[in-house]
């Protein structure tokens, strides 16, 4: 079976043959791209993986970073909690401090560098991780933006800490903090498109492969472009949406 197929052009110095070939080069470009050998395949491979990595990163990052978030909060208004909150404080610092791309060869290549483990959850983990670090600061600005008598009308009500801050803090939290945990979403999704370094076939992994084969940069990296659009506008509306929710129930 062969790797690649390679046609041969021409050049001639003629003003409509290259008129000619202006007008059927996209169509020819776009189905050597996509449809001969059924190549527009690994851009839905891509694809899918690209929205199970982002989808299951953004659970682990919002509940990690919630946890986070608490902890220093915490120690910050009341003091207590002084080991944890060096762990917390230990945490972000490495995972703001050093390169997304590098935490992900490292826990492919290190950290489980003995174990057959599957590349999508080995990006979860690291993508996960990553974006925690940043969800956690948002979170804890704004628990910290909650007024502190919100916390002492709780625990006057006889309710625990624990129940305070998950029904009375947090969803107020959440509501201040919303349209920067979007950003740090959009953030995420887009930072999944470095998958391929560990071999895993996201969108932009997809677009490489065609590349190689084709040897066409352009068509594939532009469909790749513009689904990351679609897919950030369709994230940007339904935060958008949620925040006028929020402020519909507010006013009620």
């Amino acid at each position: 079976d062969s790797y690649a197929d390679v046609r041969q052009v021409i050049m001639i110095n003629s003003e409509n043959a290259e008129v000619a070939g202006a007008q059927h080069g996209f169509l020819d470009k776009f189905k050597s791209c996509f449809i001969d050998d059924n190549r527009y395949e690994y851009l839905l491979q891509g694809l899918g993986n690209t929205l199970i990595i982002t989808f299951f990163a953004i659970i682990l990052s919002v509940i990690l970073g919630t946890l986070i978030a608490i902890v220093r909060a915490r120690h910050e208004r009341r003091g207590g909690w002084r080991i944890p909150n060096m762990l917390c404080q230990l945490y972000l610092t490495i995972m703001r401090g050093t390169p997304t791309m590098v935490q992900l060869l490292i826990i492919y290549y290190v950290v489980f560098a003995s174990a057959d483990v599957n590349k999508i959850l080995v990006a979860v983990i690291a993508f996960g991780l990553n974006s925690a670090a940043y969800i956690a600061e948002v979170i804890r600005s704004g628990i910290m933006s909650v007024d502190e008598g919100q916390m002492e009308a709780g625990r006057s009500l006889g309710l625990s800490y624990g129940k305070t801050m998950r029904l009375i803090i947090l969803p107020q939290a959440f509501k201040n903090v919303l349209p920067a945990m979007g950003n740090e979403l959009i953030t995420l999704l887009k930072e999944t498109s470095i998958s391929g370094y560990i071999g895993l076939v996201d969108l932009t992994k997809g677009s490489d492969i065609i590349r190689s084969i084709t040897y066409e940069a352009m068509m594939p990296l532009g469909v790749v472009a513009c689904l990351y659009l679609i897919i950030v506008l369709g994230l940007n509306a339904g935060v958008r949406k949620l925040e006028k929710r929020l402020r519909k129930s507010e006013r009620k």
